[in-house]
């Protein structure tokens, strides 16, 4: 047999070998070594040259018909990786499904979705506004004279066009006495905005609810009830109220009320100070003067309005230390809740 042939066979011979279970890199390697520029197959071309006038034919046969068998043997290798490769993408019905991980809401909107339902329980409806606010829904109507320091600059976010962020949920109250008669009785919960330092217990944006009730012969009892109810619908039943006297320019007279303390159950600790009690936000009857930039008689009309802060109730509920850790998306610490 002529060397050529015999070089041919044998090389067709090892190539099957290989390429029976061959992965994209071998079938590669194969093909380099049998037809790529520096080859077997190129380089017996050469040397047809040499062969015998007599055998040309035979071996030129046999030349052709390796290269044939040999791209038969590299597209059958090819043809059997993507057969393996789409075999293994599909999808295997014996495995067990993937459970998809469900989420949960952030303990801020769950302490808004649970206030406004202990509010709702209690008569209360729901009312919203805008948070970019004009100065005389935010501060004027509200009868916070010019003066005032929460209208200075260095408190209050304002835009170049006089409007503000606005500073608290009461001008909720303003809109919803301009637009229905009393009686009213709505709560305002939002987000808010102030120039404060952030600390472990303010920040510049935070979220508020507010409420005000308007109707005949509303008194400073009906605040306390519904403040005392609140409390012990939130921390249970030993939770209590106290009320401090304080002055708020749209409340006449104005208080600040403390909820006893949750972390030692109004013995005393280091969180309220030894007192017992922990501030929570301030409330009053509704000054006679607001009531009449609204358009109601406040010889017929009286009210209350309360605010609170929902970070702070999150907080001591669920006994966080730092109002920051709530805004910075930390998995770790929001999947507890």
């Amino acid at each position: 047999m002529n060397q050529i042939i015999e070089k041919i066979h044998t090389a067709l011979a090892a190539a099957e070998q290989r390429l029976t279970a061959a992965d994209a890199a071998e079938i590669e390697a194969v093909r380099i070594e049998l037809a790529g520029r520096n080859g077997l197959f190129p380089a017996l071309s050469k040397e047809m040259g040499s062969v015998p006038p007599e055998e040309r034919r035979e071996v030129g046969s046999a030349f052709n018909e390796g290269r044939r068998k040999l791209q038969e043997l590299l597209d059958a290798a090819r043809a059997r990786l993507e057969e393996r490769g789409s075999t293994a993408e599909q999808l295997d019905l014996t495995l067990p499904g993937r459970r998809r991980s469900m989420g949960h809401k952030h303990p801020v909107t769950r302490m808004i979705d649970e206030c406004v339902a202990i509010f709702r329980r209690m008569g209360f409806t729901v009312a919203e506004g805008p948070e970019i606010e004009d100065v005389y829904h935010n501060f004027d109507a509200l009868n916070t004279h010019a003066d005032h320091p929460s209208r200075d600059p260095g408190d209050t976010f304002y835009f170049a066009d006089g409007r503000i962020l606005r500073t608290q949920t009461s001008p909720v109250q303003i809109r919803v006495m301009e637009n229905h008669e009393p009686p009213v009785r709505i709560v305002a919960p939002g987000r808010v905005f102030r120039r404060d330092t952030p600390d472990a217990t303010h920040g510049m944006n935070f979220h508020q609810i507010e409420g005000l009730y308007v109707d005949r012969g509303v008194s400073l009892a009906d605040l306390k009830s519904v403040l005392q109810t609140f409390a012990t619908e939130m921390y249970g039943p030993g939770a209590k109220i106290r009320l401090r006297p304080h002055f708020f320019p749209f409340t006449e007279p104005s208080v600040e009320y403390d909820f006893s303390c949750m972390m030692c159950g109004g013995k005393g600790c280091p969180v309220c100070k030894h007192s017992g009690f922990i501030e929570i936000a301030g409330a009053g009857m509704v000054d006679p003067a607001v009531l009449k930039n609204v358009g109601y008689d406040p010889e017929v009309w009286s009210g209350f309005a309360f605010g609170m802060g929902i970070e702070r109730l999150a907080m001591l509920r669920y006994r966080i230390g730092d109002i920051r850790w709530l805004y910075e998306n930390d998995v770790r610490f929001l999947e507890q809740f």
